[in-house]
């Protein structure tokens, strides 16, 4: 399994090798987003995902994202950290971090990542704009510190899908209390 469907993979509620819309809403709620944003995301998500990963040339009424093929929704004006084959690639991770974290070496604040945003743009790539802008935004307001800052750490946690596991046990145990 590459790292980017590592990523996904916490939304695959049933583990079955395909993510449709509801266990993308569940997993949402799973890590402590909101009824609103995790129907939005469960729709959208799916919605832009669902047919570049698909093997048949007919959409899914369905919009299952197929894990196997996650590679294939890669979209422009991203960070690179992972590859066209969904690998990571450390170098590239690291250079988010010498390019653009100038207040710590192995933080971002809000303004570094919209910066680094601004710097990832392709030309004429207004869907990857968007898509990048509001990848990094549910990270950012799931996985910053008390300072508002971005770690590194979490960061990588985030790549490798093991945030989203970090959150729904937080999130369980906070409900338990």
């Amino acid at each position: 399994m590459s790292v980017l469907q590592q990523h996904v993979a916490f939304f695959d509620r049933n583990k079955d090798g395909i993510i449709y819309p509801w266990e993308t809403y569940q997993g949402f709620r799973a890590i402590g987003f909101g009824i609103p944003i995790s129907l939005a995301a469960g729709l959208l998500i799916n919605l832009t995902l669902s047919y570049p990963t698909s093997s048949s040339w007919i959409p899914s009424l369905l919009l299952p994202i197929h894990i196997d093929n996650i590679h294939k929704a890669k979209h422009g004006s991203d960070s690179e950290v992972y590859d066209t084959e969904g690998r990571f690639v450390p170098a590239k991770f690291d250079a988010i971090f010498s390019k653009y974290a100038c207040t710590y070496p192995d933080k971002l604040t809000y303004s570094e990542l919209q910066g680094m945003l601004m710097a990832n743009r392709n030309v004429n790539d207004i869907f990857g704009w968007g898509a990048a802008k509001s990848e990094w935004m549910f990270l950012y307001n799931l996985a910053k510190n008390k300072e508002g800052l971005l770690e590194k750490e979490a960061l990588r946690a985030l790549y490798d899908g093991s945030l989203f596991e970090y959150f729904e046990k937080q999130c369980a145990s906070d409900k338990a209390h």
